[in-house]
């Protein structure tokens, strides 16, 4: 697999759920995937790596949040601490990646689009994946 055009496929961390997105094979756009539910680090970060190589993926973004000021918060632990594990998990390169805002912006978005309360829970992960992955992505393409 040419690791250049490979998709990428990102993870938004939770408590109860773990959003996935992943790119088209040109890295330009991002697309929710699934959500998968929280049983624990090792079989989440199985999962994880097992929808990676499904997927042809050549690369993993893992959302990295962090508080207000950039300052360490226990969900920033959380996601090293996945981060760590899927790299056990699989040889693809896994990158930690601001996630500042996502959940927020995603679900302003469903709210904007007029899902209600009771729909919006996975939609809402897997769409803030995509939007950390969007977020890698468009950073990659300015940078380059």
């Amino acid at each position: 697999m040419n690791k250049e055009n490979a998709r990428i496929l990102a993870v938004d961390p939770g408590e109860k759920n773990i959003g996935i997105a992943i790119s088209d094979p040109g890295g330009i756009l991002a697309r929710p995937l699934t959500v998968l539910r929280h049983v624990s680090m090792i079989l989440d970060s199985a999962q994880i790596a097992n929808l990676a190589e499904e997927n042809l993926v050549g690369m993993i973004i893992v959302g990295m949040p962090s508080g207000p000021d950039g300052e360490e918060i226990p969900q920033t632990r959380h996601a090293g601490k996945l981060i760590d594990s899927i790299r056990t998990q699989t040889q693809i390169t896994v990158l930690a990646w601001d996630e500042w805002g996502s959940t927020k912006k995603a679900r302003s978005a469903l709210i904007d689009a007029g899902v209600n309360r009771s729909k919006r829970g996975g939609h809402q992960d897997a769409l803030a994946a995509a939007m950390i992955l969007q977020s890698y992505l468009d950073d990659k393409r300015s940078k380059e």
